[in-house]
């Protein structure tokens, strides 16, 4: 049984936010943000990472059938080169929250940091993602989001199988990259070893 909260603050609409795809060496970071109603309860509801991929994909209908409001957006490697990955992440949530058709009071941000988005409060909190469903449902949403994304570009690129690792770091990407060179979807300030 879930053991997640509902709410930080029962005062106004509370948006949860998360992102994905932080650690890739490929595709773009993804965010997400997620309004739900105050007395949302989901028995199963976790982080994504503690998640299969058939549950991700089965909660990831649910929460979008239930929130109130809830919103994607994605930044490229190109940004994410020019910017770094921390305020690439955080332009992510930005904006995610910009697309909201309503209005969130407060921000329930995964992470200990996160730079101000105007006007609206926020608190961070440290493994959100596995203490409140607003953070844990962003966090579903983003990952299967991305997750289709890296699928479809692995269409275009078969090689570095991002079908199966999603840019990950895997032995297989890295040894892939070495081979056959990156292509424009990888970061390339991101370092690449074989350990």
């Amino acid at each position: 049984m879930s053991t997640l909260l509902p709410y930080f603050s029962n005062i106004g609409l509370e948006a949860g936010l998360d992102e994905a795809g932080r650690g890739c060496l490929a595709g773009p970071v993804v965010a997400a943000a997620v309004i739900l109603p105050l007395d949302f309860h989901h028995p199963y509801l976790n982080d994504s990472k503690q998640l299969s991929a058939r549950q991700r994909n089965q909660f990831k209908k649910e929460i979008e059938e239930t929130a109130i409001d809830f919103a994607i957006a994605e930044v490229d490697a190109p940004t994410i080169d020019k910017i770094n990955i921390y305020k690439a992440s955080v332009l992510a949530m930005h904006q995610a929250v910009d697309q909201l058709k309503h209005r969130p009071d407060h921000l329930l941000v995964d992470g200990n940091r996160f730079i101000s988005y105007p006007l609206i409060p926020h608190t961070c909190i440290v493994k959100g993602d596995s203490t409140f469903f607003s953070i844990a449902a962003a966090s579903i949403l983003a990952k299967t989001y991305r997750d289709e994304l890296m699928e479809k570009m692995a269409l275009e690129y078969p090689e570095y199988g991002w079908e199966r690792n999603a840019g990950y770091p895997t032995m297989q990407h890295r040894k892939a990259i070495l081979t056959h060179g990156p292509c424009y979807l990888h970061r390339k300030t991101f370092r690449v070893q074989i350990k």
